[in-house]
């Protein structure tokens, strides 16, 4: 249940869902409390006050999304009225954390006392919007769409006003220090694990934007076989030989890989915290839900789980990747990650057992429920569906967009691969998965597309510097196929994977039906059943 059901909830006099929102808002309040009063029980007394006198007009509240700016305006109002009643006394910061309802024990991240005393004084010395952002963001855990809801402010501002305190704040704390207290508050000490999507981000983070060891998690998990528990010897084993076979990765290498890669996540407990850095894409969003699917098997113990997921980057107009930040753009971003809980790995966990389904229903039938606990998931994994042959005329969307460009005059595979990729960038595609969809549909008894000048496709050994020198020109069945006249499986058959769904040649098969979005059984010789 999201914040907005328990709003709602509140409204009828429920108790338990008058706790939730009490627990849910009790440490944002207390800050800006605080910021009015600079006085801890002050603040606990205007917070009280502030609750009761929500919870007594609660029902006239039209809108729920509205609660927490409707709320913030009640606490400052009572602050207001304490401040004319009497003349606050001053109590240290430090206590500021140990008397809200919701408390982060600072001194456990900090290492040494004195350094946790000049570390509060100097975020004393912040401006007042920097230093509630700072301790709302960073002590207490708030997201920044809960911040922004809250205080009224747009994330875009939080940002920055994040980034200048953590600037400003790196040039009054003394180096040596900023190493053992900066470092271990804002973007974590040496006990951490960064797992990341590939070497161009591993390589900007070792550029001193993080601390830490960082693992490269080295998977396509969008094609070929995919199983629930990929570890297992049978299903390492079958998936190893398809990309082998598809894509020219060699199998031993792969397994090899795998092991290596798995052998780091066994050895989780060392670390106090890991941090997953993915996208919004369909090839990131596969590779999440197995790791969340992977620790939510497991006993955490004191090891904390964090994510960080972007799909948008400021002055970026088409962001595809953590790999088109600067280094300077990625220290944006270090620190802003946000703890991973139980309904992040229950979901993380469900969507992967549905996209390793041989039945495509389980993950449809998913997606028409709520996932909001990973906001990139619906778009990614509907995207997937899509990319099953569609009812109209045997092609998923990767074909029918290539040829639809090449029909517009697109002929270059380099080419092809750019605006392809860009056109449907939320798959997340590379080069080597779009040369093999390319691959699919030139080849066998009746192609759609003709490769003038191919000498042979570019795999994960072999670049075939020759292949950007071709040209892609479009078949007369392959016009008659992109203009539904003709189905490309009921011509060239088909043996392909998608997710845990094995399309081959059998009289019903999976498509997906692309006017009403919605997964269908057909016949081979029917159009639908």
């Amino acid at each position: 249940m999201n914040v907005l059901q328990w709003i709602e909830k509140a409204k009828t006099g429920d108790r338990e869902a008058c706790d939730h929102i009490v627990r849910q808002f009790t440490a944002m309040a207390h800050t800006v409390a605080y910021e009015k009063l600079h006085d801890s029980h002050l603040a606990e007394d205007a917070v009280q006050e502030a609750f009761a006198e929500a919870f007594i007009h609660l029902s006239k509240l039209k809108k729920s999304e509205a609660f927490p700016g409707w709320f913030k305006t009640i606490v400052i109002r009572q602050c207001h009225r304490l401040i004319r009643r009497k003349q606050p006394q001053t109590v240290p910061f430090q206590e500021i954390i140990q008397t809200a309802e919701i408390q982060v024990d600072v001194s456990e991240i900090v290492e040494r006392r004195e350094m946790q005393k000049l570390l509060h004084e100097s975020i004393a010395t912040l401006s007042p919007n920097m230093r509630v952002a700072v301790q709302l963001f960073y002590f207490h855990g708030y997201s920044l769409q809960e911040i922004s809801s809250y205080l009224g402010t747009p994330v875009s501002a939080l940002k920055k006003r994040l980034f200048d305190a953590r600037s400003k704040l790196k040039g009054t704390l003394p180096v040596a220090d900023f190493v053992s207290v900066f470092h271990n508050l804002y973007e974590g000490g040496k006990s951490m694990l960064h797992i990341v999507n590939g070497d161009s981000v591993a390589e900007k983070l070792r550029q001193g934007v993080v601390q830490g060891d960082i693992l490269v998690w080295r998977e396509v998990y969008p094609e070929g076989p995919i199983f629930v528990d990929p570890t297992e010897y049978a299903n390492r084993s079958v998936r190893a030989q398809y990309l082998e076979k598809a894509m020219g990765i060699p199998s031993a290498e792969h397994i090899r890989i795998s092991k290596t890669q798995e052998k780091v996540l066994v050895d989780f407990n060392k670390y106090e915290e890991i941090v997953l850095w993915f996208e919004h894409d369909l090839f990131d969003q596969t590779m999440l839900c197995y790791l969340l699917h992977w620790f939510a098997q497991q006993s955490l113990g004191k090891t904390k789980l964090s994510l960080l997921c972007i799909g948008t980057f400021p002055e970026i107009k088409l962001f595809r990747g953590l790999g088109q930040l600067s280094v300077k753009q990625m220290e944006t971003l270090s620190g802003t990650w946000q703890a991973v809980g139980q309904e992040e790995l229950e979901l993380g966990s469900a969507m992967w057992e549905a996209y390793a389904s041989s039945d495509p229903m389980k993950l449809y039938q998913m997606l028409q429920g709520d996932t909001s606990a990973l906001p990139f998931a619906h778009n990614a994994f509907q995207l997937h569906l899509s990319r099953l042959p569609s009812t109209h005329n045997g092609l998923g969307i990767v074909e029918q967009t290539t040829l639809e460009m090449v029909h517009s005059g697109l002929n270059s595979p380099l080419g092809l691969f750019e605006h392809v990729g860009n056109k449907l960038h939320e798959l997340g595609m590379g080069d080597l998965q779009y040369w093999h969809n390319l691959a699919k549909i030139s080849q066998g008894p009746f192609p759609l597309l003709n490769i003038e000048g191919l000498q042979t496709f570019p795999n994960y050994k072999d670049p075939s510097p020759s292949f950007r020198h071709c040209k892609v020109v479009l078949t007369e069945l392959g016009r008659n196929v992109m203009d539904g006249k003709e189905d490309r499986i009921s011509m060239n058959g088909i043996d392909e994977w998608y997710g845990g769904i094995h399309l081959h040649n059998h009289p019903r098969q999976w498509r997906w039906d692309t006017s009403r979005k919605i997964v269908v059984m057909v016949r081979s010789e029917e159009k639908e059943c």
